[in-house]
């Protein structure tokens, strides 16, 4: 079986990985392929790490890692397309047009068609494929479109779009299937799989951190930053979330660092400035946000993933954001919501409020003006473990379930 792949985040690279390892497993098992063969955009170093059987995966821990041949092909590294905001698309462009023809070319040999979030550029990707295919008169591979795009924060009309042009929308979040038509709901083209964290992060993990604050054991605290995974967010963040590391010398602090970037210069990326200049000194470098989340007593977290990582670890912490002003303002007309932290959205549809538009919240969000390194250590402050650890015990009732294996069922099938 031949599958075009397009994931073009740190994020989805990682739960790319959880759907391959059951994509294999299931595909050995059954006997009718004997090569599951990956082409397209995404890390390689995903499949090299099973491939030679060093995933810490439960399934090499179980020893069920499957021996079939595994080919990864990808034409596109995840880095060539790490832009932020509106003003770097446009100076990309030509490579993301390039890169579309590219894979288009490509889902004409290919059996299945798996897009990942990235909505600006898998919905004019895939209306391009099955354009093309109707053009030469082929059928055009299932394109099964996995982390849909947040319809409930802008663009709703995305929604046609979507059901016009994928044949599985695999939806990650509870609430997010009401956006789609009742034809689409009942038909089943798109359905809820269940969140793909819940994959990764062990329910015992919770168990340990209860056991943990009940201890009440007096360590230096932990401290966990993540101050984004593009150049431009850890250039804009970093130098505030350092202010807040200077401020708190009795901590062991941890600096995240994507693994897209474990093979360049470091300081290249986050000294900067002579603000910054030696900051790494100050830090244990970790390339792993779970390991890192599992020893932190709080997390300074730029939005993203993490947040909600953290959310469902039972992390206390904050979210800090600040994008450029241009890309802010631009957004700022067109996304109507309140909160941008996921743990914070699900928070509001747990109390049956408008998504990221209601009144409760789970976490503090400071953005623009209001990311400075006073309000950030307030934060920190005034965090209240406690509730941070029963609202992740919340959170994980309501999504229920990992993604993983009910995607891998959905593609093979």
């Amino acid at each position: 079986m031949k599958i075009l792949v397009s994931a073009l985040e740190s994020s989805s690279n990682l739960h790319l990985k959880e759907v391959l390892l059951h994509l294999a497993q299931e595909t050995d098992h059954s006997n009718t392929h004997k090569t599951l063969e990956i082409i397209g955009i995404f890390d390689k170093q995903i499949t090299q790490d099973f491939i030679n059987k060093k995933t810490c995966s439960e399934y090499t821990q179980q020893n069920r890692v499957s021996t079939i041949n595994i080919i990864a092909n990808p034409s596109f590294d995840p880095k060539d397309f790490s832009v932020m905001g509106f003003s770097d698309v446009v100076r990309k462009l030509p490579f993301i047009l390039y890169a579309q023809k590219t894979l288009i070319k490509l889902a004409q040999d290919a059996d299945k068609i798996l897009l990942m979030d990235s909505s600006s550029f898998h919905i004019p990707l895939a209306r391009k494929i099955k354009q093309a295919a109707k053009h030469t008169g082929t059928k055009s591979p299932p394109i099964f479109y996995y982390i849909l795009p947040q319809l409930w924060a802008w663009k709703a009309w995305r929604a046609k779009e979507l059901e016009r042009y994928c044949d599985k929308l695999l939806g990650i979040l509870p609430f997010e299937l009401t956006y789609y038509s009742e034809q689409a709901r009942k038909s089943g083209q798109i359905c809820y799989v269940g969140h793909p964290l819940l994959d990764e992060i062990e329910e015992d993990l919770l168990e340990h951190r209860a056991r943990k604050l009940s201890s009440q054991q007096d360590n230096k605290p932990c401290l966990v930053f993540m101050p984004g995974s593009r150049k431009g967010e850890i250039e804009r963040i970093f130098p505030i979330f350092y202010e807040v590391a200077r401020a708190l010398p009795n901590t062991h602090k941890i600096l995240v660092v994507p693994t897209i970037f474990a093979r360049e210069n470091l300081e290249s990326i986050y000294e900067t400035s002579l603000a910054t200049k030696g900051a790494l000194r100050d830090f244990e470098v970790c390339f792993n946000t779970k390991k890192a989340l599992k020893m932190a007593d709080f997390g300074f977290i730029c939005s993203g993933t993490a947040t909600l990582e953290a959310a469902l670890l039972g992390v206390p912490f904050v979210l800090g954001y600040k994008s450029a002003m241009f890309d802010y303002y631009i957004a700022k007309m067109f996304v109507k919501i309140r909160y941008i932290g996921l743990a914070n959205i699900f928070y509001n549809a747990l109390n049956n409020e408008p998504e990221g538009r209601g009144d409760s919240n789970m976490h503090i969000e400071l953005l623009q003006q209001n990311l400075t390194k006073d309000k950030l250590l307030a934060a920190y402050h005034n965090a209240n473990a406690q509730s941070f650890l029963d609202n992740a015990y919340k959170l994980r009732a309501y999504l229920k379930n990992g993604s993983a294996l009910n995607v891998a069922n959905i593609v093979r099938l």
